[in-house]
C-alpha cells in the first residue's frame, strides 16, 4: 500500500500524491517515512524534501512548518515549499550574494537573524537546483 502524501501552504497544494517513501528535514536532522510508519507530529527545518516513487525521486525545497504522519497518510503544512522546477537558480545565487554581503556587515541581532534566514533559503534552493540538474 502507498503512501499518500500532501505537501500544503497557504497560498496552494505544492505536491499531492501516492509514494513509495518520504525524506524530510525534520528540526533535528532527516527522517524517513514508509507505508505504515508509527503516528508522528514533528516539526521540520528548512531543507530538501525528497519524495520517492517507482524508483524515481522528486525533490522540494521546504522552509519550515509541520509534518502529520498518521498511518499510510502524511500531511505537510509548511509557509513556503517549491518543486525543484519551479526555483530560479540565478535568482536564487543572487539572494545568497546579498546575504553574504549583508552578513559581513557590522548588524543588530534582529538583522543578523533575518539575513541568515535568507542565507539559508537560497542555499536549500541551490541544493535543491543543483540535484535537480544531477538527475537530468
Amino acid at each position: 500500500m502507498p503512501l499518500h502524501i500532501e505537501v500544503i501552504t497557504p497560498e496552494r497544494t505544492v505536491y499531492e500524491g501516492d509514494v513509495d517513501m518520504v525524506i524530510a528535514p525534520g528540526s533535528d536532522g532527516y527522517l524517513g517515512i514508509l507505508p505504515h510508519h508509527a503516528p508522528l507530529l514533528t516539526a521540520l527545518g528548512p531543507g530538501e524534501f525528497r519524495v520517492k516513487k517507482g524508483g524515481q525521486e522528486e525533490v522540494l525545497a521546504v522552509f519550515g512548518g509541520f509534518m502529520d504522519v498518521r498511518g499510510d497518510h502524511v500531511v505537510v503544512l509548511t509557509d513556503a515549499a517549491e518543486r525543484s522546477e519551479e526555483i530560479d537558480e540565478e535568482r536564487a545565487r543572487a539572494a545568497r550574494e546579498t546575504a553574504q554581503r549583508t552578513l559581513a556587515a557590522p548588524l543588530s541581532a534582529a538583522e543578523e537573524a533575518i539575513a541568515r534566514a535568507s542565507l539559508q533559503r537560497a542555499l536549500v534552493r541551490l541544493r535543491v537546483s543543483e540535484r535537480r540538474r544531477r538527475r537530468t
